[in-house]
């Protein structure tokens, strides 16, 4: 599996690739470069270098898209993103052909320690996503250039890209494309087929004008809005967030503060129907497959369609997963 990372490694830079990187799961701080890299069938880290990374890509079947896939809080490679990621691409896939998407982790910073330190973890974790980021932006930049001209072939790549961001990836989300605009002259232009924000651990105006997340809507077709009244872990970030005199409802627990002031291309999707079947009892990593793997989430078939199509499923900018 390819991924990304902004995660500092135990070795030191090199401009030589091919060589493993190890990380320190505990070590949060933000690298200063971003680190293009392959998860073998060892689970060993190979760096490969953005040019090698990106022929990879161009080299996937014509048909395949491109979903960047962005964790959340509190979640560990081995542990978390690799097999979330690997289940996610493979559910995607079953719904049309296995050829419709090709799952890349971007991999941030963060922690994994115990509940009781929960609101400085939480807080580190916001100020890390933050930095990372911003950092992603750079990330951007190079994507763009690649698809509109391979250094290698000298023709442009066609590749859809979308992208999904769980719970304070979306803080990720939001920096990088608010930091991408600003060096671009604020002008965003559109990467994305689709941005799928589940979860969303922000502000729940932040894609209104004048907000954070302004660019999100202009960087992509379609931004669909996955939320739920009872996701368990809207309210506890609520409360650490009290800790930094921010208050302010969360978009993944109540969707959009007013949709009539976002774009016309940003749709909500209520979940409140299932997301504590697929995740007992938070209710808040209910996109995938229930814990057993038995039961697939709504979410999948209607992430699928809109991948598949270009157009996502609703009435009115809004839509009901059962």
């Amino acid at each position: 599996m390819l991924f990304i990372t902004a995660r500092t490694p135990n070795e030191k830079p090199t401009l030589e690739f091919g060589r493993s990187l190890t990380f320190d799961v505990q070590n949060t701080d933000v690298s200063i470069h971003e680190y293009f890299c392959k998860r073998n069938k060892k689970k060993h880290y190979i760096e490969i270098g953005s040019q090698n990374f990106f022929k990879e890509l161009k080299e996937l079947d014509e048909e395949t898209q491109l979903l960047f896939y962005i964790h959340g809080f509190n979640n560990l490679p081995e542990k978390d993103i690799f097999p979330r990621a690997e289940k996610l691409e493979a559910r995607l896939n079953a719904v049309y052909s296995n050829k419709l998407v090709k799952v890349i982790p971007i991999i941030w910073p963060c922690d994994d320690d115990s509940l009781a330190a929960f609101v400085d973890d939480y807080w580190d974790d916001q100020r890390a996503s933050k930095v990372a980021g911003m950092l992603y932006s750079r990330l951007l930049n190079k994507f763009e250039a690649w698809r509109n001209k391979d250094e290698q072939l000298s023709a442009p790549c066609l590749k859809r890209i979308n992208v999904l961001a769980h719970s304070m990836g979306n803080n990720v989300l939001q920096h990088a494309i608010a930091e991408y605009a600003e060096s671009h002259g604020k002008a965003m232009p559109q990467l994305f087929r689709n941005i799928f924000m589940i979860a969303a651990d922000v502000e729940n105006q932040t894609l209104e004008k004048g907000e954070t997340g302004q660019c999100i809507p202009e960087s992509a077709r379609n931004v669909v809005v996955y939320y739920a009244n009872d996701d368990l872990a809207m309210p506890a970030s609520k409360i650490a967030n009290l800790k930094n005199l921010t208050i302010s409802r969360r978009l993944g627990m109540t969707g959009t503060e007013c949709l009539e002031k976002t774009p016309k291309n940003v749709i909500e999707v209520d979940c409140d129907n299932f997301n504590n079947t697929f995740d007992k009892p938070k209710g808040h990593s209910y996109f995938i497959e229930t814990n057993d793997g038995t039961t697939v989430s709504p979410c999948i078939a209607h992430m699928a369609h809109a991948i598949k199509t270009g157009r996502v499923q609703h009435t009115n900018r809004q839509h009901i997963l059962t």
